[in-house]
């Protein structure tokens, strides 16, 4: 009897340890349809209705199996509306080496690597510290489960892209999907940083009890630190700011308490109009602190629905968050990211200090030019500047008004500072994401001077000014040639100075001052100029080129 069950064993195919059925390599969105996806399990009739064909027609597991089960997408386009056909075959592999049966349970798993310690360094030394060893495991018992089940590792930390998960289900970011009406079924995804806005239908005789208009909705469930896993994280409320009807907002002392959306009269007052959820990470995926900032407002009777926003942005821990100017290369009109070289670090720059370009001073070693006034006046305008935005040719100035009182060198110095600003970079990023810690990524800006001479009439003395900031910056298409990225390869900053003579007594002369900013991009190849062509006169025999016409 043993002997016929074993054969009766071998003579028969293996259990599929993968259901085809269930596999989906294009569902990428989570909840949502994927187009084209004909085994998207979240598309619907209406979705496969308006597919112009599967793009993953057949799902099938390890092809080295000797025989497997195969899923097999189609579309039947006859059909009205045109409908999606789903078979399950028996898939037989042709060739003679193939797999029968994986019996050992244990190769089918990744197995995690064993962390040294201080109490177990000297066994994995023994075991792996020779020129070989063997990863033959102890025993082949072909019953024993696997050490690693496929979720063993799901609990290690978070990835990119994966929705933040709560102890119910998923931390909410409500997003217009179809139409601008909210929905909360959009998940967030981890080190994703989204901003939606949305518009929220209401009533004022029963705000206090739509969810969505409170702040528990927002706060109430917990994240999990890791995913599946028992360590929660706890939202707390960063900040309350309350706008008035009239839309000024006030930022409250306080955020211990909670307001709740009520009825007053005809207004529903502490409605939620906004929240910003900042999330705190280490470098691992495991989230360790969460917080959110409220916008609460007043809801007039009149009104049959709100625009609410939601944004939730993502920090490493002992990390400052750095706006990004694109991903990876810059996207046209954001601002060109800078640095300098800190104290401390005179043979290369391995730690640059960057911010987000502002409208205000320099004091970040921002990439700025001189930022025009309505006065035009130069001494006056010291200290306001305007960011760099990249593609965007720019031109600035203002005018100075000089007489016979005033110093040179103060002046010469004044006027520096009004051009370059108090801290005037020394590198570039060369890519909208540049990390600091990514030294290559960095461009360092070259800085001329060029000096020109300005006719006056018979004076005794002169000196040297700067009148002129000229930036150019030079960039390239990076990547692939359907989707390339914008690179910057060279900066170039010019001062230009002009020789200022002494003033007679009770003089005054006005002189311009300008900066500017010039794009150029060099991976277009250099039009010919056809009229710098030689030409020769000549008459070639007539036979020059035979055989050839």
């Amino acid at each position: 009897d043993t002997r016929d069950a074993a054969q009766a064993r071998v003579r028969s195919a293996p259990a599929p340890v993968t259901d085809v059925a269930t596999l989906c390599v294009c569902d990428l969105l989570v909840a949502q349809c994927d187009v084209n996806c004909c085994c998207d399990p979240d598309c619907t009739a209406e979705d496969f209705s308006l597919f112009t064909s599967c793009s993953v027609p057949v799902v099938m597991g390890d092809s080295q199996l000797c025989s497997q089960k195969a899923a097999v997408y189609s579309l039947d386009v006859d059909a009205n509306p045109p409908e999606r056909i789903f078979k399950l075959i028996d898939q037989v592999n042709p060739s003679i080496f193939c797999i029968h049966a994986t019996n050992y349970k244990q190769a089918l798993y990744l197995k995690s690597p064993e962390i040294p310690t201080p109490e177990n360094f000297d066994q994995l030394l023994d075991k792996f510290g020779g020129p070989t060893f063997s990863t033959e495991p102890d025993s082949w018992d072909l019953d024993t489960d696997a050490q690693n089940p496929p979720d063993a590792n799901e609990t290690s930390r978070y990835e990119y892209g994966a929705p933040v998960q709560t102890e119910d289900a998923f931390l909410r970011l409500p997003s217009p999907v179809v139409s601008s009406w909210c929905s909360d079924a959009n998940p967030a995804g981890f080190l994703v940083n989204q901003a939606t806005k949305c518009i929220r239908s209401v009533s004022v005789e029963k705000c206090d009890s739509i969810q969505a208009l409170s702040m528990l909705f927002y706060i109430n469930s917990s994240i999990l630190a890791v995913p599946k896993s028992s360590q929660m994280v706890n939202i707390t409320v960063q900040s309350i700011t309350v706008q008035s009807v009239n839309g000024m907002r006030t930022l409250l002392s306080s955020s211990d308490v909670l307001r709740l959306p009520m009825a007053v009269g005809d207004l529903c007052i502490n409605a939620v109009l906004g929240v910003n959820y900042h999330i705190t990470h280490t470098d691992t995926g495991e989230i360790i602190e969460a917080a959110a900032a409220f916008v609460l407002g007043a809801i007039s009777k009149e009104a049959l629905s709100i625009e609410q926003s939601f944004e939730i942005s993502f920090t490493q821990e002992n990390t400052e968050p750095v706006p990004l100017s694109g991903n990876p290369g810059y996207v046209v009109g954001l601002p060109v990211r800078a640095g300098f070289q800190p104290q401390g670090y005179p043979s290369f720059p391995s730690a640059f200090l960057f911010a987000a370009l502002a409208l205000s001073s320099n004091k970040h070693s921002q990439l700025t030019i001189l930022h025009s006034t309505s006065t035009q006046d130069c001494l006056a305008a010291q200290g306001a500047r305007a960011p760099v935005l990249f593609g965007y040719n720019m031109i600035s100035g203002c005018k100075l008004r000089i007489t016979a009182a005033m110093k040179c060198q103060p002046l010469a110095q004044t006027l520096l500072d009004v051009l370059k600003g108090q801290s005037f970079p020394e590198y570039v990023a060369s890519f909208g994401n540049s990390q600091a810690q990514d030294v290559l990524d960095w461009v360092p800006i070259t800085q001329l001077h060029i000096s020109e001479q300005m006719i006056s009439h018979t004076l005794q003395s002169s000196c040297q000014i700067p009148v002129s900031l000229g930036i150019e910056v030079k960039w390239t298409k990076y990547g692939s040639l359907v989707n390339p990225q914008a690179r910057i390869v060279n900066v170039t900053a010019t001062i230009t100075s002009t020789t200022l003579k002494q003033l007679p007594s009770g003089r005054e002369r006005i002189i311009p001052i300008t900066s500017s900013v010039v794009f150029t991009d060099i991976s277009l190849p250099a039009e010919p100029s056809y009229k710098a062509w030689p030409t020769i006169d000549i008459k070639l025999p007539f036979d020059f080129f035979y055989p050839f016409v």
